[in-house]
């Protein structure tokens, strides 16, 4: 109420201080400038930059290529041509030789084959190399080394013609006077035809990298320019309508944070930043009336959280104490009820010595539960964190045997092996929680062998620990189960549609720990499980309290 009231009252200070500032307010509403026509202009703007620059850029850019189209559609093309005279021609010419070494007429046939092929390769190249235009000397060199060409040409064909006429010596002779002559003449034809060539290809590559070296320049300029007039307009930006709304998140954290005390800029705008500005102030007078409350709510809230943990954790534990009670009252009160249906349907009839028997059978059943009464309390104990454990020397075979005759009467169908012989197993433990953790072993043992299988129970010592093994071939665990098989209230997803609760096994390892022992399990699901369980054969006598394991989701 205290923070209340000097909110208040700091609020009223800063109203009767804006309070000069808000009565134009509907002056200035009256010319509304919207921020929305300043950033169209500002879009717009930038539009018409890159629409600017862009042009620009393409003139720029079609300069340079209408100066690179020379070296790309005439010179290159005219090299490439007069390179392939030059190739085909001095081939030719070794032809030409070839045919004077010719010894056969095979080698004549095929002397001539080659010589026609180049004829025709040198065909193509210059009626490409005509297609193109070409300046005045250009014609004029390529028209001199047609003519040369030519009366090469005449020459030797007039030496292949005498070769294989029988005249080769003087084919010979004209290869090596006149027909060379005539192919020096046309070969340096072509070569000042290609040095010309060449001379204005490089001439034409000069002036592209020109061209471009310039529109580079410009185009750098132009995009220098762009970005000083881009920075100018963010700048814009930046000062009209960024740092406005910068001041006016600020001012709403610091209300988030309850800070009322606070200077609100911009309300005299008539734009949208106004309005924000405006909202602000009234988001402040809101707030200073949420704050009054906050404080209460924040207790009533907290009291309600510990209520309904404390409710939680009652809830759980009176579920745990009902799941425990049905799952191991159930064993004693069947035997109770079988026995006492047993003598009932004697209907007195019975002798003397069977009513003994069978009375003894219920007393032993009633002391079963007494004694799971002091378990289950003793499973409390564990559940909090504590136990008052009570060791004491016993006969580990005289309590199998015991628990092994239990669950016989209980299934009568069960096929129960007991393999440890007839000697006495001593050890120290509590029998009495041990008796619990064989008979949730075997009885699970039977319940999940539905079919009545066989059920094996063995004893061996093995360094200094007492080993028991209860092992059936029942319907098997599932390999994603293991790991989370003795957690509490756990069950496999295999025995849906058997009655269980999850906490038989959870119990289990918790006593076997207490008496410094472990307990492992092999399963394979369909095939059966096998439960070993190492205790050692001398533990400390005591009956004080020991603390017990805490609920860890160990290994099931």
């Amino acid at each position: 109420m205290v923070f209340a009231k000097q909110s208040q009252s700091r609020i009223r200070r800063r109203s009767t201080a804006i309070g000069w500032r808000t009565k134009p307010w509907s002056i200035v509403m009256r010319q509304p400038r919207s921020i929305a026509f300043h950033l169209v202009m500002v879009f717009f703007f930038f539009f018409l930059l890159i629409i600017v620059l862009g042009l620009f850029s393409i003139g720029r850019l079609s300069d340079f290529n209408r100066v690179s189209a020379d070296v790309r559609d005439l010179w290159l093309p005219s090299t490439r041509f007069l390179g392939d005279l030059n190739n085909f021609t001095s081939d030719f010419r070794a032809a030409e030789g070839t045919n004077l070494l010719a010894a056969s007429a095979t080698d004549f046939e095929a002397n001539e084959k080659e010589l026609n092929g180049l004829d025709q390769s040198i065909a193509e190249a210059e009626r490409g190399y005509e297609r193109l235009n070409h300046s005045a000397l250009e014609t004029e060199l390529y028209a001199r080394f047609r003519d040369r060409w030519n009366r090469y040409r005449e020459i030797a064909n007039r030496i292949v013609a005498r070769s294989p006429a029988g005249r080769k010596p003087d084919a010979v002779q004209a290869y090596m006077t006149s027909s060379h002559a005539a192919y020096d003449a046309a070969s340096d034809a072509l070569a000042q035809l290609t040095a010309r060539n060449v001379s204005n290809a490089l001439e034409a590559s000069e002036r592209a990298n020109l061209a471009y070296q310039q529109a580079r320049w410009l185009i750098g300029a132009a995009m220098a320019a762009a970005g000083l007039m881009m920075i100018a307009a963010l700048l814009y930006v930046r000062r009209s309508l960024s740092a406005p709304l910068l001041s006016l998140a600020a001012c709403m954290r610091q209300l988030a944070t309850n800070d009322m005390d606070i200077g609100i800029q911009g309300t005299e705008r008539g734009d949208e930043i106004g309005e924000m500005a405006r909202s602000v102030v009234v988001f402040r007078n809101n707030a200073i009336e949420l704050a009054t409350t906050q404080s209460s709510l924040a207790h009533q809230a907290s009291m309600l959280e510990e209520k309904l943990v404390q409710e939680r954790r009652l809830a759980q534990l009176q579920s745990n104490f009902v799941s425990m009670v049905s799952h191991e009252f159930r064993t004693p009160l069947t035997i109770i009820d079988g026995h006492a249906q047993r003598l009932a349907k004697m209907n007195g009839a019975a002798r003397p010595h069977e009513i003994t028997q069978r009375s003894g059978k219920i007393r032993g059943a009633v002391l079963r539960m007494t004694s799971l009464i002091d378990s289950l309390l003793g499973s409390t104990q564990i559940i909090d964190g504590e136990l008052y454990f009570h060791p004491t020397s016993f006969d580990m075979h005289a309590l199998l045997h015991e628990v092994c005759h239990l669950h016989r009467e209980i299934a009568p169908g069960s096929q129960i092996w007991e393999n440890y012989g007839a000697e006495p197993l001593p050890m120290e433990g509590d029998p009495k929680l041990l008796f619990q953790v064989m008979s949730n072993l075997l009885s699970n043992a039977i319940k999940y062998s539905p079919g009545g299988g066989l059920i094996k129970i063995t004893v061996w010592t093995e360094a200094e620990q007492l080993v028991v093994s209860v092992q059936d071939h029942g319907i098997g665990i599932p390999e994603a189960d293991l790991d989370r098989l003795f957690s509490r209230y756990y069950r496999g997803s295999n025995v849906s549609g058997i009655v269980g609760t999850g906490i038989g096994l959870y119990l289990v390892r918790m006593v076997i720990e207490l008496h410094g022992g472990d307990i492992a399990v092999e399963s394979r699901e369909g095939e059966g499980s096998r439960f070993t369980v190492r205790l050692p054969a001398h533990s400390p006598r005591r009956s004080d309290r020991v603390d017990a394991p805490g609920d860890i989701d160990a290994p099931k």
